[in-house]
């Protein structure tokens, strides 16, 4: 009877402890939202913020984007011509990148490059009490290094989402004409024909969401770390790691509200 009391007081804990969880990150992200709205601005800080979400991660999610678009070709193609539909392929890979694959493999990409950046560079100085002089300085620490990293994070994904796609599908369209042997101009007529503006758009919604999702873990987990460079460490990991599995669960959440019949 012992054990099963000390098994449910365990979960009791876990769950009061998610809760807190989940409770104060959406304090720290109303709080970072709301400075957004409320001078003193820092476009400079912004500017910034965004350069090093759009720029330089374009490499990691181009070459995402292209490899993905050509094993999906390739893989549609093998399932597909058991049921003689390889004409669908093209259809399929389209539909696939704007929809699912784009969004959601540049969030991870960028959550593994940005969502650690920002952390240990907060959780950075935080440990070394940088954060404190700012205060010290009367400078608000959630204005100038939360609210300018939400809002580049929302306005950057999307633009490198609409560089995986174009590049998901051209992947497609190479491995389709070059090794399945299709026509160029069918292909993309085919692509073409079949891409409604929806797909795109929920697309880039979705893009919207995660790129302030990653901002937020990185910045929430770096503000709140101690412990040195240890903590640091794994504040840099939780943020990746809470990042990449809220991107999968939210993905379902927009997939169900743009497409539940």
């Amino acid at each position: 009877m012992q054990y099963l009391l000390n098994f449910l007081a365990a979960i009791g804990r876990s769950v009061l402890g998610l809760c807190r969880g989940a409770g104060a990150i959406a304090l720290f992200a109303v709080e970072g939202v709301s400075h957004l709205v409320r001078p003193p601005f820092y476009p400079r800080l912004i500017g910034r913020a965004f350069v090093e979400i759009a720029y330089f991660s374009l490499p990691v999610v181009s070459l995402t984007a292209v490899f993905t678009g050509m094993v999906l070709a390739l893989q549609s193609y093998s399932g597909f011509s058991r049921f003689g539909a390889e004409s669908a392929v093209a259809n399929v890979v389209v539909l696939s990148i704007t929809r699912e694959l784009g969004p959601v493999l540049a969030g991870l990409m960028v959550a593994g490059r940005i969502g650690a950046s920002f952390a240990a560079e907060i959780g950075t100085m935080r440990v070394t009490d940088q954060i404190d002089a700012l205060t010290t300085l009367s400078t608000n620490p959630m204005k100038y290094l939360v609210a300018p990293r939400l809002l580049a994070g929302a306005l950057a994904m999307p633009l490198l989402v609409v560089v995986a796609d174009i590049l998901g599908v051209m992947g497609g369209w190479l491995i389709g004409t070059a090794k399945l042997g299709f026509g160029s101009a069918s292909y993309l007529n085919s692509t073409l024909n079949f891409l409604e503006p929806m797909d795109v758009i929920s697309g880039l919604v979705k893009a919207a969401v995660f790129g302030f999702l990653v901002a937020l873990m990185g910045s929430y987990h770096g503000y709140n770390s101690k412990g040195g460079a240890q903590g640091v460490g794994a504040a840099t990991t939780a943020a990746v790691v809470s990042s990449s599995i809220l991107i999968l669960a939210l993905d379902y959440v927009l997939t169900e509200m743009f497409f539940s019949r």
